[in-house]
């Protein structure tokens, strides 16, 4: 049977205050919305359907490369009418899953169990027990059959019904071919005159349905964001449940609540994390791996044995094992370290390649270059590669030693073994064990007089 999937996500989020749709507010760098298409991608759905209203122009443009039937709802009249603008694309036949566009939480594991209580009735709910269920709808249940008869709004229930802490989360699933029936019968006779898609639920008991549950594995996985503030508990909520997992799978994390994952992060055995570390996009730690305070990796690998110190950033960048890299030192697009290599603090990398073992310890900007093995760079060098136009290549050789301060004018080569004087300016290449200083010649005169300070 094909599992169709319908997401409700044509809320404005008034709330938000924001001129962004609520569902394009991002959860780990990746809108709300994002999260719940990528798990229903995750369960094998034939077809998913997007009912979306406020922001339409933003939201397709944010979600181009998804595969959706995208079903505008121009008037918010209810989640009963937000589901009638996807029932064209419901054949009789489906399974349909009803899925509130706010919950980004929420887990494959607890979508198969949805459909796993589908298979032994003619309506399954997701519901979830709360501490304190005030404010939600209640779950009435057939005392002898434990069958689901009503859903109770809080303001609606009795005395006993406020006592049930069972409640609605607002997603279901269901035939098409009931859901088409009981969608028709709906009626906006109510003070709202909107079409409330639990009305369902009463009309199924009354036809003498089946109607079972499944609960989330944990209770944030159905809780929907309204407000910033509810926007911050799920980002920390969905931080901590990653930084378990790692735990769980051998990551030394100093503190779980100081660690941001807006991506994918792969781990190594023995890898230690300190606090406020950023992971974006797609990021590899090999064995034994330590990240210090407040460093950010986006899109690199790190092969094993390799130290990032402090407030290092990395983006787009792979380095081999045995590295050393900062405190304070930016691999930029295109850094390639090999192994052993080390750059050190406030220096700057950009699309260049530092061979083995050599190293950039202080200071320095290497930039559309490459380096070979066993290279010193002395403090303050730079690579002159962009002439206001064009960029250029700095090559040099194995076992090179640059001196302090020295500006290396792109194009140019320095040849294996050879020197530069600190202070130099380099715009030709230097062969081979050779010397090279470029730099006024010092003069000492005995005859000066400081200036004074005028009255």
């Amino acid at each position: 049977m094909a599992l169709s999937v319908i997401i409700l996500a044509a809320g404005k989020g008034t709330r938000m205050k924001s001129d962004l749709p609520k569902v394009l507010h991002p959860i780990a760098n990746k809108p709300i919305v994002e999260h719940i298409i990528n798990t229903v991608q995750s369960i094998d759905s034939d077809t998913i359907n997007l009912v979306y209203g406020h922001g339409g122009d933003m939201l397709k443009e944010a979600l181009r490369d998804y595969s959706l039937n995208w079903c505008l709802q121009e008037e918010q009249l209810g989640t009963g009418h937000a589901v009638m603008q996807a029932q064209t694309h419901i054949s009789d036949s489906d399974d349909v899953m009803i899925l509130v566009g706010d919950a980004p939480l929420i887990s494959k594991e607890t979508l198969e169990s949805l459909i796993h209580a589908k298979q032994s009735c003619d309506l399954a709910l997701l519901t979830v027990n709360l501490d304190d269920p005030t404010g939600m709808g209640r779950i009435v249940r057939d005392p002898q059959s434990d069958n689901i008869s009503a859903i109770v709004e809080h303001k609606d229930a009795s005395p006993e019904q406020l006592q049930i802490s069972e409640i609605n989360t607002g997603m279901m699933i269901m035939s098409g071919a009931n859901l088409k029936r009981w969608l028709s019968a709906l009626s906006n006779d109510n003070a709202q005159n909107e079409y409330y898609l639990t009305d369902v639920i009463a009309m199924a008991a009354s036809e003498g349905k089946r109607i079972q549950s499944a609960q989330p594995q944990w209770q944030q996985e159905v809780e929907g964001i309204n407000n910033r503030k509810q926007l911050a508990a799920l980002e920390c909520a969905y931080q901590h449940r990653l930084a378990d997992k790692l735990m769980e799978d051998g990551v030394h994390i100093f503190d779980p609540y100081r660690i941001d994952v807006r991506g994918e992060l792969s781990c190594g055995k023995d890898v230690s994390i300190d606090v406020n570390a950023v992971f974006e996009g797609n990021v590899v730690l090999g064995d034994r791996v330590k990240i210090g305070p407040n460093c950010v990796l986006k899109n690199c690998e790190i092969g094993s044995d390799t130290v990032i110190e402090a407030f290092s950033h990395i983006q787009d960048a792979k380095v081999q094992s045995n590295c050393t890299i900062g405190p304070y030192a930016r691999l930029r697009p295109g850094a390639d370290l090999g192994e052993g290599a080390k750059v050190g603090n406030f220096v700057e990398i950009k699309k260049a390649k530092v061979g083995k073992g050599s190293k950039v310890n202080h200071l320095s900007y290497i930039g559309d270059a490459e380096l070979g093995e066993g290279v010193n760079i002395g403090a303050g060098t730079i690579t002159c590669n962009y002439d206001g136009v064009n960029k250029f290549k700095t090559d040099i050789g194995d076992d090179v030693f640059i001196g302090s301060n020295s500006a290396l004018v792109a194009p140019v080569t320095i040849q294996k073994g050879a020197t530069v004087g600190a202070g130099s300016t380099i715009t030709k290449s230097v062969e081979a064990d050779n010397l090279a200083i470029a730099r006024g010649k010092q003069r000492n005169i005995s005859s000066w007089q400081k200036p004074v300070k005028k009255k």
